[in-house]
């Protein structure tokens, strides 16, 4: 069933739990994140790249035909659209939620360019989420001396003035693979959460460790982006078995099943099985 992210974010908000949210790049992959939710009776995020899928319209309607068919409920997103025409490209090809990146911006140029998306995005009925602060590389969180985590009352503003519909803050994850230990700062994700009315975004959730991301679950934050632990996990599944003779035949079903299994345990470690 395929749905906007309001669909899905509201009610996790409510009840206290987040959504996985898989970054896919192939249809093995895909399927294998809505079995994951089938098997788990759970709603998903199909997160697709436009940097990981060149031709991002064919793919989106692959994804979105799949989710069509699910009795579950599936919001495909586009991650990270750092240009307009990304989204653009993300709204013909059938996503149901756009997330469009100026986090790199000036505070002011990010409230325009999104404020002009979003009314775009919601005359069609779909979704936008946006980020604020910048969700860092490794263990960085400063850029250029300007302090990388979400301010509050710049959170407060931006979410008024754009409309958005879900915001990605950084608390103090990063993308790609730590270069150091993961630092969250939990009392600035409770002071967003208890600022502002819309569901919360964890970017960068791989690597985090399984106690970090139950408890942002547990505590504001409602969809969580994940990839680098996904495509770990495809290849670990792969590399334990014995692919000798015509075994190698189940190269893509063994990866898929890797990337199934792992989801299987964020939906459960996140609280959105039966949800």
């Amino acid at each position: 069933m395929l749905v906007n992210m309001n669909e899905l974010l509201h009610k996790a908000k409510n009840e206290g739990y987040a959504i996985p949210a898989t970054n896919i790049d192939n249809e093995h992959n895909l399927r294998a994140a809505i079995a994951a939710a089938e098997n788990r009776k759970s709603p998903i995020i199909l997160n697709v790249t436009p940097t990981a899928n060149p031709d991002i319209e064919y793919f989106g309607r692959i994804a979105q035909d799949l989710a069509i068919r699910s009795p579950m409920k599936i919001c495909v997103n586009l991650d990270h659209g750092k240009t307009f025409s990304d989204c653009i490209h993300g709204l013909r090809a059938g996503f149901t939620n756009i997330m469009i990146d100026r986090s790199q911006l000036p505070f002011d140029e990010n409230v325009k360019e999104v404020k002009a998306f979003v009314a775009i995005a919601h005359s069609v009925g779909v979704t936008v989420e946006a980020e604020l602060g910048h969700v860092g590389l490794g263990d960085k969180y400063e850029h250029d001396g300007y302090n990388a985590l979400t301010q509050v009352e710049e959170a407060i503003r931006f979410v008024k003035e754009t409309q958005v519909d879900a915001l990605a803050v950084a608390i103090g994850t990063a993308h790609g693979v730590y270069k150091g230990k993961p630092e969250i700062r939990f009392e600035l994700l409770h002071t967003l959460r208890d600022a502002l009315s819309i569901p919360l975004v964890l970017h960068g959730g791989s690597g985090t460790g399984d106690e970090n991301l139950a408890r942002c679950a547990r505590e504001g934050i409602n969809k969580i982006n994940l990839s680098n632990d996904l495509k770990r996990a495809a290849i670990e599944n792969l590399v334990s078995k014995d692919l000798s003779g015509n075994e190698v035949y189940n190269l893509y079903l063994l990866l898929a099943e890797g990337f199934k299994n792992k989801i299987e345990h964020y939906i459960d470690l996140f609280d959105c099985s039966g949800k």
